[in-house]
């Protein structure tokens, strides 16, 4: 039996240092922050965004290609109406005051998950951020909106079935390499170590495709106090791990 196309090979896209070229962090504890300070949760997720900052520089500099964070999934909608709306707000901000430091530090911005679900003018914002960075040739940053891995998958299956409907796909060369063709981070690096903050152990519906082979990591840190160093102890421990992808 051939071994699936979805399985890397041991050390594919790794540098000889053993830094992850693709990195996923799920940030949580924005709120657990600012309970444990009795400030407001909006306080925590100011924090959560200067937090952001920090670490997609630390990323950068340690030598990471893709930092893919995981902003907001499609699940949020829950939360009480005031604090989605503050974290649009926060959105709005992040847009209109970094997008020029990532231009000025050769960082290209992705999206992915359903973000033409947002309002008009945070989708205009979206758009022209990724269309000012495109040309960017350094580290990615991806911001999951809107995201939710099982809506991803079924998308992509959604989409393959169109093209068996079509005739221009047989329905038996639907395999993982189709799959994985048909994601919204087609064009990216496999995910090499996924990390969740403030000591929560599940995926919560983020790559979970992606996710298969990757190194997991959960650090009790809230997300607010992530900094450099608790990258660089997470990477650090992935560069101690031996990545057997279903071998000896």
């Amino acid at each position: 039996m051939a071994a699936p196309t979805s399985a890397p090979d041991p050390g594919q896209g790794l540098g000889k240092t053993g830094i992850p070229r693709h990195v996923a962090i799920i940030m949580d504890g924005n709120g657990r922050w600012a309970h444990a300070r009795a400030l407001p949760r909006i306080a925590g997720h100011k924090q959560g965004v200067e937090a952001v900052r920090r670490v997609a520089r630390a990323a950068r500099d340690i030598g990471i290609d893709v930092l893919t964070l995981y902003a907001f999934s499609s699940e949020n909608w829950r939360r009480p109406a005031e604090e989605v709306g503050d974290l649009m707000g926060l959105l709005r901000l992040f847009l209109k005051n970094e997008v020029d430091d990532l231009i000025r530090e050769n960082v290209r911005l992705r999206v992915i998950g359903d973000y033409r679900a947002l309002s008009d003018d945070l989708v205009r914002m979206i758009d022209t951020a990724i269309v000012r960075t495109a040309d960017n040739s350094g580290p990615r940053l991806v911001i999951a909106l809107n995201y939710g891995a099982q809506a991803e998958i079924a998308a992509a299956a959604r989409h393959l079935a169109r093209e068996v409907e079509q005739g221009s796909r047989a329905a038996d060369t639907i395999d993982e390499a189709a799959i994985e063709g048909a994601l919204a981070t087609r064009d990216l690096p496999p995910l090499d170590l996924l990390i969740r903050t403030s000591g929560e152990q599940r995926l919560s519906n983020f790559l979970l495709w992606q996710a298969a082979y990757a190194e997991l990591a959960f650090v009790d840190t809230l997300w607010p106090d992530f900094d450099e160093a608790t990258l660089r102890g997470a990477v650090a421990d992935f560069g101690r791990r031996q990545r057997r992808f279903g071998g000896l």
